[in-house]
This record gives C-alpha cells, sequence and structure tokens, in this order.
C-alpha cells in the first residue's frame, strides 16, 4: 500500500499541480553523502598543496642554477630555466583548472610572488600575482616594495614628518603653573596638577567642545602637587606633593592608601618607617602594578607597596664622594623595572639594582653641574639609554654601560622649574623637552632632538609662559604640554593620532537649558502622613515650563550696581567701615553745624500743619507754654574745681 501510495504521489495530475501551484512537484530529491563530499575535498586539497611545493621546489633550483651557473654553460642553463618556467605555468594553469572559484583557488595555496619579482621578465607578472602579495608567508628579507615603500622611507629619512603638531587644542586648569600631567595608559583619561593645589581630572571620550574637566579637587590640602601618573594597569594614581606622604587615589579620585610620615628624630633613615620631609618626585614600578618609588628631602629613595601603607619595602640612600648624605631630586625605575636611577643635588645619577640598596651598581659624578637640581631622568624604550634633564639648562643622553661620559648633549635650554622633564617619541629615535621663560621674557618652546646626533629637529612655540611639562603617549600619538600660565595643550594630528583629542573636538557644546536654573529640590517622605506628603512630581519638563511662566518664580533680581550709582540706586561701595562712614556722613551735603537753625528750618511747615505733638495738646494746652530761659550763672566768683569744663 505504501509503494502504491508512493506512485500515486509521484505521478499526480497536471491540471491539480498547476491548480495548487506545486510545479515541481513529481521532481526526485537530491541525496548528498557528506562522507564521501569531505574525502573528496581532503583529496583535492592534499593535491593542490602537493603540486604547489613541487612548483615552488623547482622554482627554487632554477634559481640558484642563475646564482651560481658558469658562464660556458649559459645558454643550456637559460633553457633549463625556460622549462622550469613552462612546467611551473603548466602545473599552475593545471591547478586553476581544478579549481570552480578563481577567489578560492588564491586563498588555498602559499604566495610565489616573492619568487616570480625575483627571477625576471621570464615570470607571468599579471594583476592576479599582485593580489597574491598579501596572502600567504612573509617576504624573505632581502625582498623591498619601492611602490608601497615611498611614503615610509620618506617619513624615515625626515623625522619631523612624525611630529603630530598640526592641531592642538588648550585645557585651562587654571591660573598657576601646570607642573604635573599624567595619561592612563588607554590614552582615555588626563589629570593635571599644579601650583594651585588642584588636581583636575579630564575625559576625552566624554568632554565636547568646551574642554571642561569632569572633576576637580585638592588632595593634599595646601602642597603644591609634584607628580601624577597612572599605574601600569591604569586603576590607581600616584599623588606626590610638596608634603611627605605620597597619596595614592583611584581613577575617580577617592583615597585608597597615604603612606606613613616617619619619625624624623631618628638619625639613620633606614630605620624610619617613611619619609621625614618634602617629597621631590616618585613613579610607578613598569611592570609590577603595587609598587612605586619615591623620593624626599631627607635624602633617601623609597620603594612601597600598595597593600602596606604602614612602613616602605625597600631605602636606597644616595652618597655624595665624601659619603655623605645627599638629596635625591628625582626618581625613576628602567623600562624593565630592574634599576631604580636617582638625579641629585651634587650634580651625580646613580643608579641601584633594584633588589641590592646598599651599593651603587652604576653612578657618575659629574653628569650635571653641582649645586642644581636635576628635575627629570627617563630611559628610552629599548632601556638602553638614559636622558638627564639638568637644572644646569643642559640635556644630555647616557649609555649605562659606559657611564663616565655622555653620547650626546645639549645646552642653552633655560629651566627654572625643579620639574621639567623630557620624553622619548614613540618610535624612540626623538627627544624632547621644554624650555623657561621669565615673564615678559618670549615664549617658551618644545624642542625636539634627533637621538642619534642630537640635532636639532624642530621646535614649538607653546605660549608666551615656561613649558614645564611634556608627554608624549605612544598609543595616542599625542603630545600633553604643561605650561607656567596654568594651561594644558594637546598637540596631535588627524591622520597620525588616534583617539584622545580627537574624539572630543568633534562634539558641539550642549546649550544648557534656562529652565533648569529653576528645578527646586523635591524631598522624598515616604512615610510622612497624608496630609503632609507632598505631591509627586509627574514630569520636571511641565513643571519647568509652568514656572517659567509664572511672574514670581522666574523673576530675576537686579544685579547689584556696579561703579556710580544709577537709575535712583545708591553704587555699590566695600564693606569697611572707612567705606560705610563715606557712604553715610562725609558724602552728606547738609550744613549741620548750628542744630537750632536745622531744627527752625522746618518751623513755619510744622506750625501750619501740626502733626505729632500739637494735636495731642489741642485740648488741654490750646496755647502753647515755652519754659522761660533763665539767665546763666555768673561762674567768675566760683573756684576752679567748680567751674563747668567745656
Amino acid at each position: 500500500p505504501l509503494v502504491a501510495d508512493a506512485e500515486m504521489l509521484g505521478a499526480p495530475d497536471p491540471e491539480l499541480a498547476a491548480t495548487m501551484g506545486f510545479s515541481g512537484f513529481g521532481k526526485k530529491a537530491r541525496t548528498f553523502d557528506l562522507e564521501a563530499m569531505f574525502e573528496q575535498t581532503r583529496r583535492t586539497a592534499v593535491e593542490r598543496s602537493r603540486k604547489v611545493l613541487e612548483a615552488r621546489e623547482r622554482e627554487k633550483e632554477d634559481q640558484t642554477e642563475k646564482e651560481f651557473r658558469i658562464p660556458c654553460a649559459e645558454p643550456s642553463a637559460s633553457a633549463s630555466s625556460a622549462t622550469g618556467t613552462g612546467s611551473t605555468l603548466t602545473e599552475r594553469e593545471t591547478v586553476g583548472s581544478e579549481s570552480e572559484d578563481s577567489s578560492n583557488e588564491e586563498l588555498t595555496g602559499p604566495s610565489t610572488q616573492s619568487q616570480s619579482s625575483a627571477k625576471g621578465p621570464a615570470e607571468d607578472t599579471d594583476d592576479d600575482d599582485e593580489e597574491e602579495e598579501f596572502i600567504g608567508p612573509p617576504l624573505p628579507p632581502g625582498f623591498k616594495d619601492s611602490d608601497d615603500d615611498d611614503d615610509t622611507e620618506e617619513e624615515d629619512n625626515n623625522p619631523v614628518k612624525k611630529i603630530p603638531d598640526s592641531h592642538e587644542i588648550t585645557l585651562q586648569h587654571g591660573t598657576k603653573t601646570v607642573s604635573a600631567l599624567g595619561l592612563d595608559p588607554s590614552g582615555a583619561r588626563l589629570i593635571t596638577g599644579g601650583y594651585d593645589y588642584d588636581v583636575k581630572f579630564w575625559d576625552f571620550a566624554g568632554m565636547d567642545a568646551s574642554l571642561q574637566a569632569f572633576r576637580s579637587l585638592q588632595p593634599c590640602e595646601c602642597h603644591q602637587i609634584k607628580s601624577l601618573q597612572y599605574s601600569s594597569t591604569g586603576d590607581v594614581i600616584l599623588v606626590v606633593s610638596g608634603n611627605s606622604q605620597a597619596k595614592v587615589l583611584d581613577r575617580d579620585g577617592f583615597p585608597v592608601m597615604e603612606c606613613i610620615k616617619g619619625d624624623q628624630y631618628i638619625v639613620d633613615m633606614t630605620n624610619t618607617k617613611g619619609h621625614t620631609a618634602m617629597l621631590n618626585s616618585g613613579c610607578w614600578h613598569p611592570k609590577i602594578k603595587e609598587e612605586f618609588l619615591t623620593c624626599s628631602n631627607d635624602g633617601t629613595v623609597r620603594t612601597w607597596d600598595v597593600n602596606n601603607e604602614k612602613k616602605h619595602k625597600s631605602v636606597f640612600k644616595p652618597r655624595s664622594v665624601q659619603g655623605k648624605r645627599v638629596i635625591p631630586t628625582t626618581c625613576t625605575y628602567s623600562r624593565d623595572g630592574k634599576l631604580i636611577a636617582a638625579g641629585c643635588q651634587d650634580g651625580s645619577i646613580q643608579i641601584w639594582d633594584r633588589n641590592m640598596s646598599v651599593h651603587t651598581k652604576f653612578h657618575c659624578r659629574q653628569a650635571h653641574a653641582s649645586g642644581t637640581d636635576t628635575s627629570c631622568l627617563t630611559f628610552s624604550y629599548d632601556g638602553t639609554v638614559l636622558a638627564s634633564r639638568g637644572g644646569d639648562d643642559t640635556l644630555k643622553i647616557w649609555d649605562i654601560r659606559q657611564f663616565k661620559k655622555p653620547l650626546n648633549s645639549a645646552d642653552g635650554l633655560p629651566s627654572f622649574f625643579p620639574m621639567t622633564d623630557c620624553c622619548f617619541s614613540p618610535d624612540d629615535k626623538i627627544l624632547v623637552t621644554g624650555t623657561s621663560v621669565k615673564k615678559g621674557g618670549g615664549s617658551g618652546k618644545l624642542f625636539f632632538f634627533y637621538r642619534e646626533t642630537f640635532q636639532k629637529l624642530y621646535e614649538i612655540e607653546v605660549t608666551d609662559a615656561s613649558v614645564v611639562r611634556c608627554l608624549w603617549h605612544p598609543k595616542l600619538n599625542q603630545i600633553m604640554v604643561g605650561t607656567g600660565n596654568g594651561l594644558a595643550k594637546v598637540y596631535y594630528d588627524p591622520v597620525k593620532s588616534q583617539r584622545g583629542a580627537k574624539l572630543c573636538v568633534v562634539k558641539t557644546k550642549r546649550k544648557e537649558r534656562q529652565a533648569e536654573t529653576l528645578t527646586q529640590d523635591y524631598i522624598i517622605t515616604p512615610h510622612a502622613l497624608p496630609m503632609f506628603r507632598e505631591p509627586r512630581q509627574r514630569s520636571t519638563r511641565k513643571q519647568l515650563e509652568k514656572d517659567r511662566l509664572d511672574p514670581l518664580k522666574s523673576h530675576k533680581p537686579e544685579p547689584p550696581v556696579a561703579g556710580a550709582g544709577r537709575g535712583g540706586r545708591v553704587g555699590t561701595h566695600g564693606v569697611t567701615l572707612s567705606s560705610y562712614i563715606v557712604k553715610n556722613i562725609a558724602l552728606d551735603k547738609t550744613d549741620d553745624s548750628n542744630p537750632r537753625e536745622a531744627i527752625l528750618r522746618h518751623a513755619k511747615e510744622a506750625e501750619e500743619n501740626p502733626y505729632w505733638v500739637a494735636p495731642a495738646y489741642a485740648k488741654t494746652q490750646p496755647k502753647t507754654v515755652f519754659a522761660e530761659v533763665e539767665p546763666e550763672d555768673d561762674e567768675t566768683d566760683k573756684p576752679e574745681w567748680k567751674k563747668r569744663k567745656i
């Protein structure tokens, strides 16, 4: 019965099929054997790979014969080369004929463009071969493509093109010197600190074109900010200020830990738990996210752990040639975190192994002029070179393996601040530093030096004040600059730079709604009695619109008068006693030298229109009676001590 039903279903009525729309109703369904298909695909792939490998081996053999052939055997070698080439092309055609789709063929086997470009005109140089450059194994070391590398070679020959300075934005930190800059590793947030004790947070992704900081705080009260730096993971911030205790904040500015203060009456600084004098600098360990470093006027460099605020981890004590204590003015870790370097007031640079705090591993006694503050030390990204910015108006670069003499030096770079710094470019080829100027003495500049020759490549006039801090972020490829007049400038290039300042300059300023100024606090009292419960505000916008129409709520009070009074209003004065006297007494033009005349001036008006005294005595004393004037007593005959003193 089932077979009969199948036969019946297999031969339907053509009129019924046309009516019901089953045009392909009577066709037999295709069946697929997946295992057979996978096996066929595998065999095809193996065969193609084998043929391509054979072709590459033959090409290598032909290339070797060309390089080492004997001059007398030149014709035979060329014939074999032609034969090899022909066989290669034939096998390529064979491989291509087996493929149904040409694009699939390009993705299957490795590229042979490198060999064909080296062999010369005998090879096939079609457009398809150009596409194969981007597919397959990497090119050999000696291969160079002039068409693709023109722009790169121009940039290598001219490093100035790598400097992102075509555009800039200005962040207004305050009015005093911006003495600290910090960028998190991802480049999303910038923090600035200054001589006005403020630390401000700037979020590039959240800012609009108004360029306003989203948070401002004073973490160290009335101490100037010396240094700010994000940790290697970007979750905490090290704050070094003018007091003796460094602080660690989280990303939003809330305190995480504060270093302990040492006992200032103990002579040996090793036995104190913390610094006893003003801090100068600090930085995070590049690999260990919980460890950081500080240096102080107590003559020590200390390492700390974020999880232990009660005591330092280790102490490094710089010493002068005579073995006396010397003050470190700056400190830093090497890029791998194994070395700790400090620049001291006697002009020396001393470097310790992080695990051995007693003796220095490298030191240079006369790196800079004695008695000047070395304001910055920074290691190059390759870790072999150290750059130092001295208070003697110089910038020097050192090879720590040959630490007696600098590799290069540049002078004539004035520095008036103990935190003027320098930094390397992301490609490690350019060194950047800023210069200081006196007030009205010109513009502070940012100088770019070529690392190998110390040739001055470029300079940027930043502003009419000193350039204190500079920072070249490797991910953003943007340069941040802190100046002496409270500005933080960001230099970027729309093409070469990434994110950062490019995110906020494209956002338009958000227009404030005037109605927002009329909002009143709504007090929520869920357990209040019904008679005291305030009605819940259904819509803030509607309420604001109603308040705007209300003349009492939307009345703007008149601002105080500035300068001289006008419109019947008295001009503003100070709040001191002298200004009050000037306003109320000294400016009174009426002459009250004779009080009798001053009172009788109003006698006629009072007699015609009595208001105060006369109506009270209208019935009892209609006629006014004045007291009789008594003659003055003759005081001439009285003793001296009884006479009235005037």
